[in-house]
């Protein structure tokens, strides 16, 4: 049933959002929180902050957040200690470099979350922006996986239904190989807590749970979802292919669920042989541009190469450095906005 327009009875949303030096970026996503219709009395922020020294806590109470201390070893430990604190009936999972495309979107996700109870969660379409480089808009509004080797390995989802802007997407029979769960994600806190969320949560793993429990059904909102602004430069993009990696790997040791063991496509080794072949990605970026008209296409013929000089490059230093605690964050790359 559509939500009633008394604000009263509208469940309260809570933001979870790990931190570490993001004022670059964190004024952008929090504004764009601020701008939605949904009431704000019914929205809670909550920042996992991982000790910035930058002025990260200073914008977050800005906009009424809380803000706590992660002294976690990866993000996923921070989004677990916000999960534990939040109130909400519907969480909503985001990154700092994450801006929110529409004013209307809480309020959509939540409608189209309670006129779909078989729906594990509802999922962002990630969208080009102005502010973003023609190489990020590639990788996210293309690619949406923000990696050519994940991309390879990623199921196809299909759209079953459509009922106005809400789109019910399912994977193929037999497979559970696509990474749901990041950012601008919806869940209801009572799928979480059934997946031991609190305690286990990691973007990823709590989708692939739910799908194997039943719920093989998520929804999108058509054109709407969030600019995700993951890297503006392909030197950054190797870089943060390397912390990706090492953080997966971290992640692995503690809870080694992993859905590219789902039945992908095609096997790790074959997309990072795909990736430098040359010809495996031209054929893409060929098909893509002809297919889509969209010459940013063009990236992918070296942001595959990089992706396996990036993942190779954390592999190296996970084995090096991984029992070093802080190895995530001071992988961090500096993130910014196009002006």
């Amino acid at each position: 049933m559509p939500l009633s327009n008394d604000t009263l009875s509208l469940p309260r949303v809570s933001v979870i959002m790990p931190t570490l030096n993001a004022e670059a970026l964190l004024d952008n996503v929090l504004s764009s929180i601020a701008r939605q219709t949904y009431p704000q009395d019914k929205i809670e922020i909550i920042l996992a902050d991982a000790h910035s020294t930058d002025r990260t806590r200073k914008i977050g109470a800005k906009y009424g957040a809380l803000v706590l201390d992660d002294n976690g070893k990866n993000m996923e430990e921070g989004k677990r200690l916000a999960l534990r604190q939040a109130t909400g009936e519907i969480i909503i999972f985001l990154d700092a470099d994450n801006e929110v495309t529409h004013e209307d979107y809480f309020f959509l996700a939540v409608e189209a979350l309670s006129k779909n109870p078989q729906a594990l969660g509802l999922e962002a379409y990630y969208l080009p922006s102005p502010r973003m480089s023609s190489f990020c808009a590639y990788l996210t509004a293309l690619l949406h996986i923000s990696d050519p080797i994940c991309w390879l390995m990623s199921s196809n989802p299909r759209r079953v239904a459509c009922d106005g802007d809400i789109e019910r997407w399912i994977l193929p029979d037999g497979t559970h190989s696509y990474p749901l769960g990041a950012n601008g994600f919806f869940y209801r806190r009572a799928d979480l807590q059934s997946a031991q969320a609190n305690e286990k949560f990691q973007d990823t793993h709590v989708a692939l749970f739910l799908m194997k429990n039943g719920k093989r059904e998520w929804l999108r909102l058509r054109g709407r979802g969030v600019h995700h602004y993951y890297i503006q430069t392909l030197w950054k993009f190797v870089q943060k292919r390397r912390r990706a990696t090492a953080h997966f790997l971290r992640v692995q040791e503690e809870m080694p669920v992993n859905w590219m063991k789902e039945k992908p496509l095609v096997p790790l080794w074959l997309a990072a042989f795909y990736c430098v072949t040359f010809f495996g990605p031209l054929w893409h970026t060929v098909r893509g541009v002809i297919r889509d008209g969209d010459a940013r296409w063009l990236w992918h013929l070296i942001a595959s190469p990089a992706s396996v000089l990036g993942n190779a490059w954390g592999v190296i230093t996970y084995k090096r450095r991984g029992k070093h605690k802080q190895l995530i964050a001071e992988l961090q790359v500096k993130q910014k906005l196009k002006k």
